[in-house]
């Protein structure tokens, strides 16, 4: 977990700057109680604001996204997924030296997903995989501008390729390499872009006696290629928990290949960036790419 900075040109927050913000924009809420929330999480601090709220502040320019478009968003997806996904409360504008547009959501209770939290793995992955299959199968209408992740694999050789000389002598380079090449030979998809989430990592989904009851950070939504959702088959399941989810899915195997390509290359970037300063990260970085490589 993490709670300081991770990147050299961060944007620093605290409780005093959130409770002056609250204060200016919302009020209502600027003298409930207000508590840092530890996550594995890179791109936004977290906020626990009364009982039963969150504020959400991007960290670095690359995680600020248009909050109203986003908030549009996750509104009209809701009513057709079937797990919890945030619920907007509130968006909040620049200031008190805050300089991006930031967020209240609902708080939803749980713990980040952990493969040694889930009793029942398959189960898990079932249950997943039939979110990401309703996200994936709902109608596209007012999508992002941009790709985000949703694009093609070869937009991310340069910092892949990076990543592992970085890695030299860390892991098996040729090993890793290969399972890369492979995917980017994969046939690219030919069809219209779906829904994706595009970062099911482990602590984007919220566990409750082992079961996944919520997913959480649609800061990456996009439309593209569903192969990015397959990230959580490696860096959660593995086995028959991680057959199952491709099962459910239907996934083809040139779309299975992209998606470990998704799977080895963010756990490859991460591992030098945040070598020192978000270890449970890391830890899953590292676990995912056992996973890859071991099939």
């Amino acid at each position: 977990m993490s709670t300081g900075r991770m990147h050299a040109d961060e944007v620093g927050t605290d409780v005093d700057l959130v409770r002056r913000l609250l204060a200016g924009q919302f009020p209502q809420w600027a003298e409930l109680p207000l508590r840092p929330v530890p996550s594995s999480g890179t791109d936004n601090a977290l906020y626990r604001l009364g009982a039963d709220m969150v504020v959400r502040l991007p960290r670095i320019g690359w995680a600020v996204t248009d909050v109203e478009a986003e908030q549009r968003r996750l509104r009209s997806l809701a009513p057709h997924l079937p797990l919890p996904i945030p619920e907007p409360l509130a968006a909040g504008a620049p200031g008190a030296g805050y300089p991006w547009s930031w967020s209240v959501y609902r708080w939803l209770a749980g713990e980040e997903a952990r493969a040694d939290r889930l009793p029942d793995p398959v189960g898990t992955a079932e249950a997943l995989a039939g979110f990401v299959g309703t996200l994936h199968g709902i109608e596209v209408a007012d999508p992002p501008a941009g790709g985000g992740r949703g694009g093609p694999l070869a937009a991310r050789d340069a910092a892949t390729r990076a990543a592992i000389a970085a890695l030299d002598g860390e892991l098996d380079s040729r090993a890793v390499t290969a399972v890369w090449e492979q995917a980017l030979a994969a046939p690219v998809r030919d069809a219209p872009p779906v829904w994706v989430h595009a970062d099911l990592a482990p602590g984007n989904l919220l566990l409750r006696e082992g079961r996944v009851v919520a997913v959480l950070d649609f800061g990456a939504l996009t439309v593209g290629d569903p192969a990015v959702d397959l990230l959580v088959a490696w860096n959660l399941f593995s086995g028959a928990a991680r057959e199952r989810y491709r099962a459910v899915l239907g996934v083809d195997d040139a779309t299975w290949a992209r998606g470990r390509g998704w799977a080895v290359s963010v756990a490859l970037i991460a591992l030098p960036y945040y070598r020192h300063t978000n270890p449970a990260l890391v830890a899953q970085s590292w676990r995912t790419l056992r996973e890859v490589l071991a099939g």
